[in-house]
């Protein structure tokens, strides 16, 4: 469906657009702002009336009105939002706010990189062992939440190891959920939709990961971050932590929501597991 592809990459160019340009290069709502916007719903809705009218559409309506698919897609959606959009500030706040400079800084993140890799890697692993896969996901994000809440309560006066071990943890738990939902969501469809559902939860996993950096650009511009020149200076004077505070804290609620999706997502039993390879371990 070339027709389809080219409606939803100028939808989503437009959106980005306005995302990016919004309070920084233009007021939020600003002629060049509000007309990106418009446009890119414009777009939205041919590409949704494309995909009811074709005979071999995009996405297949199959595989968008699947349940699991929804919500599995919909909680790595918000997940990345919050991990990729805090992942961009975060080492802003380990500069103004701890004190590290800006190699410093960089390898401070390997706590986070390094535990969400960890968590993935777990979760995989103990998918094929649990009954009920999902809690492996909802226990990891839970974790998550609790400890960008932490941080979030701590922002002003966290010491490096503080934060350290939290974003450490916080990888650890929101690293789970990747492969729940790739499995779940897979696993919904049959084999000749495998394909685009694949296709559609790496689609919104991506844009979940530019608009969570928008979203919280957009707070932190809103609470006083000078993030217009972040690309030429190496170091930000701040007199007060708060635009952290909001920033781990909208990161924190966005989890939450991933949360609520992937507890709304039904789970369906894994498809070709061979019941005698690896006991079930839990319920």
């Amino acid at each position: 469906d070339g027709l389809g592809a080219v409606l939803l990459v100028i939808a989503t160019a437009l959106l980005l657009l306005a995302l990016n340009w919004g309070g920084s290069t233009y007021p939020w709502f600003s002629p060049e702002i509000l007309g990106l916007v418009t446009c890119s719903a414009a777009f939205w809705a041919l590409f949704a009336l494309r995909l009811l009218r074709a005979s071999e559409p995009l996405i297949s309506l199959e595989v968008l009105g699947n349940r699991i698919v929804l919500a599995g897609t919909l909680s790595m959606f918000l997940l990345q939002a919050a991990n990729i959009g805090a992942s961009v500030y975060l080492p802003v706040y380990l500069q103004s706010v701890v004190g590290l400079s800006v190699s410093e800084s960089g390898i401070a993140m390997l706590g986070l990189l390094l535990g969400t890799v960890a968590g993935a890697t777990f979760s995989g692993r103990m998918i094929p062992r649990f009954v009920h896969y999902k809690r492996i996901a909802m226990v990891g994000v839970s974790l998550a939440i609790a400890c960008i809440g932490v941080l979030s309560a701590i922002a002003t006066h966290a010491s490096l190891l503080e934060v350290e071990i939290l974003t450490t943890l916080i990888g650890l738990g929101s690293g789970t959920t990747f492969p729940v939902s790739t499995v779940s969501v897979q696993n919904a469809v049959d084999r000749a939709h495998l394909g685009v559902a694949t296709g559609v939860l790496t689609f919104l996993r991506t844009l979940g990961g530019a608009l969570g950096v928008a979203l919280l650009g957009a707070v932190a511009l809103g609470y006083g971050l000078p993030l217009a020149a972040e690309g030429s200076q190496t170091h930000i004077e701040l007199t007060s932590a708060m635009p952290f505070v909001m920033i781990f804290l909208t990161a924190g609620i966005t989890l939450v929501l991933a949360l609520i999706a992937l507890a709304l997502m039904p789970e369906k039993p894994l498809r070709g597991k061979d019941e005698h390879a690896a006991p079930v371990l839990a319920e």
